[in-house]
């Protein structure tokens, strides 16, 4: 019932999509169908639980984990970079109807995906504060995390490059970005700054 739900949903969107049609789709009658669920929202619900779910579970392993930070970073993008890679249809519908749900199922799949940012937040902080990473700042891992997410709209698993070798691209790009200068550089721009002009005046 959930695979066929969240085909129509990412097909059609989750407005435009009938019970009555999942349940055709699905080989049930409207009496049966409701037996499975309680509602229409309640089955985006538990569309949208799984893939978050997921990435939490693996997310928040990898954040307290005994690794270093830049490993960390690096395995936080190959699990998230695998769960939209293989979760696109999920993805899409959270994006474009999360807004459907109310109340409590809002509030606990919200309370899920700030589980997900926090993780990445975490190994930020830790890089930062061990003097690998030169800032933790959450526009930083705001930015992290859409470039990931952002995968749903353009990613196709027959193209030239497999997940793996996607989430590794990631993650050289922002590992790069965000490395702390080793120290020896850092003193020698410090000694640069320092260095009193010795150009000459005049010809």
């Amino acid at each position: 019932m959930v695979e066929v739900a969240t085909r129509l949903f990412a097909d059609h969107g989750y407005h435009a999509t009938g019970v009555a049609e999942i349940g055709r789709a699905a080989g049930l009658r409207s009496g049966a169908l409701y037996y499975h669920i309680g509602s229409k929202e309640e089955l985006l619900f538990d569309v949208l639980r799984g893939h978050l779910e997921e990435m939490r579970d693996n997310e928040e392993a990898i954040a307290a984990s005994e690794a270093d930070p830049v490993e960390k970073l690096r395995n936080l993008i190959a699990s998230h970079t695998r769960t939209i890679a293989t979760r696109k249809d999920e993805v899409k519908i959270w994006v474009r109807d999360a807004e459907a749900l109310t109340g409590e199922r809002a509030r606990e799949l919200q309370e899920i995906r700030e589980r997900i940012q926090e993780a990445w937040r975490t190994v930020f902080a830790e890089g930062a504060r061990t003097g690998q990473f030169r800032t933790a700042d959450h526009a930083l891992v705001s930015g992290a995390l859409g470039l990931v997410n952002n995968l749903y709209m353009w990613y196709q698993p027959a193209g030239q490059m497999t997940t793996d070798q996607l989430s590794a691209l990631f993650a050289d790009m922002l590992i790069d970005g965000v490395r702390a200068p080793s120290r020896p550089a850092r003193a020698a721009r410090t000694r640069a700054t320092k260095q009193p002009n010795r150009s000459r005046r005049g010809g």
